[in-house]
């Protein structure tokens, strides 16, 4: 049979249709692409809103304002001048002390009244309202100004300084207007956001946004998982709600960042579902218990990946354990890192903390573990988070107006302390001996009249057995130590 041969026209007629085809499909494919990416475009239109009017109407009687009124008690202190306690008397700075008190006497107290403003939303009709704890803070007094001006005196139900959350309550008739907790984890990053409260004193100021990111640490605590947004949030936003376009509260404002003090575009939230897990205890015990573990963690850098062996930095590094706690009982060690906890994956160091915290006292859970480049599985019981022990001046002890606790290893971590001995400070009252002489908070106790402090214990024993009116204190602040004289009052 002979073989088939095609001349040069009937060639270039195939290649032609060839050609055409290819252009065909390619234009059809092209054609497609872009009719998607119009069609996506076209959702997106129709997904922004063109008015948030009617939303606004809707949820503007459930946010409220919150004003504080905070009453200190002070005097004009002695002490040199620049000092923690000591308020500006030129007439003292000038004659001195001794000169002033033996002419003019004491000067007496006075006090003053320190006021601030927040905001808050209703989450139930008859009148429980969450706001951030630092808008009530030591406040002695709180009024909560609804839309329609009507004003209620506040009481606080709870408080949890840890995350920021705070939950008052006012005696209404059971008719308020009341919001809807949404889903925080639904958020995606750029997702319109709605923001209402009272920046700078100014009621019911509404700004919109969008998520500018989720899981923000930002070193304000060891549960930060901020919401960002460029909504606009200014002071007196703290507390506020941050709203979803279903009209769903999915954050609590609680901070800018601002070399200003203004807006710049970057504000943070409170996920509402932290609150929502919050909420139960801060209505039944006013406070919340959290889980415990007992270990000291840090996060896996890529160096630190590379040297263990991962192929990407992830989980959390166990850097120590804590004697006699539950993680030394279930045989975690020094050096492993926790890659899921009870079924929840741990991609970073400050996940582990947050589902520790959220475990209920007693429950038994599974940990994913990497030992020495093998995966292992361990499963231990979840102790109760003790609250730190401060001490506070007890009969027969001097009085320094200062109190002290001992360096847990949670402190010591945020500190960086490899010395956990001696007992810190936690807190420093105006015009008191300890102000005076210029203790202050972060300060580290490692002597009290030359009798080394180990532990709480130990310091309570030696103030305890001071004579005299003097206390001479070793003081360890930052990189240097220091011996300080504490004149007490008799």
């Amino acid at each position: 049979m002979k073989n088939k041969r095609f001349s040069f026209k009937t060639l270039l007629t195939l290649f032609s249709v060839f050609m055409a085809a290819t252009i065909l499909i390619a234009s059809t494919h092209s054609s497609s692409e872009a009719s998607d990416l119009k069609a996506s475009m076209s959702a997106v239109t129709e997904e922004r809103p063109q008015s948030f009017s009617r939303l606004v109407k809707a949820l503007k009687p459930a946010v409220v304002n919150i004003s504080t009124t905070q009453v200190i008690k002070q005097r004009w202190s002695k002490g040199m001048p620049g000092q923690p306690g000591h308020e500006q008397d030129p007439f003292r700075d000038f004659f001195g002390d001794d000169f002033f008190d033996k002419f003019f006497g004491d000067i007496p107290q006075k006090d003053l009244k320190r006021k601030s403003l927040g905001s808050g939303f209703i989450i139930s009709k008859d009148g429980y309202i969450l706001t951030n704890t630092h808008v009530i803070e030591n406040a002695t007094e709180i009024k909560v100004s609804l839309s329609d001006e009507k004003v209620y005196e506040a009481e606080v139900v709870g408080r949890d300084p840890k995350t920021d959350i705070a939950l008052i309550k006012i005696k209404a008739n059971g008719d308020l207007s009341a919001v809807s907790l949404g889903n925080s984890e639904e958020l995606e990053v750029g997702d319109w956001v709605i923001a209402i409260g009272n920046p700078f004193g100014l009621d019911q100021t509404v700004t919109a946004g969008i998520v500018s990111a989720k899981g923000r640490v930002i070193g304000a605590g060891q549960y930060d998982n901020f919401i960002q947004t460029d909504a606009s949030i200014n002071p007196g936003n703290s507390g506020g709600p941050l709203f979803n376009t279903k009209g769903e509260v999915v954050g609590i404002n609680t901070m800018i960042f601002s070399p200003s003090g203004g807006n710049v575009g970057i504000g943070f939230a409170i996920p509402v579902n932290m609150a929502k897990e919050l909420l139960p205890q801060l209505k039944e015990k006013g406070k919340v218990t959290r889980g415990w573990l007992g270990v000291m963690i840090q996060h896996v850098t890529p160096e630190l990946a590379e040297s263990f062996g991962m192929s990407k930095e992830k989980g959390a590094l166990i850097a120590d354990v804590v004697k006699g706690s539950p993680a030394e009982v279930a045989g975690i060690k020094r050096g492993d890192i926790v890659l899921r906890y009870n079924g929840s994956d741990v991609d970073k160091m400050n996940n582990l903390s947050r589902l520790v915290a959220a475990t209920l006292v007693g429950k038994e859970v599974e940990l994913l573990i990497l030992r020495e480049g093998k995966e292992m599985r361990l499963k231990v019981k979840i102790e109760e988070m003790k609250e730190e022990k401060e001490a506070v001046a007890e009969k027969g002890e001097k009085d320094l107006g200062m109190n002290v606790q001992d360096i847990t290893p949670e402190i010591a971590r945020y500190l960086s302390l490899e010395d956990t001995t001696g007992v810190i400070v936690t807190e420093v009252e105006d015009d008191s001996p300890a102000a005076n002489a210029a203790i202050g908070r972060g300060d580290i106790i490692k002597e009290v009249n030359r009798v080394t402090i180990k532990t709480l214990s130990d310091y309570k024993k030696a103030i305890k057995a001071t004579k005299g009116n003097k206390v001479l204190l070793l003081v360890k602040r930052g990189d240097s130590t220091l011996f300080v004289t504490v004149k007490v009052k008799e």
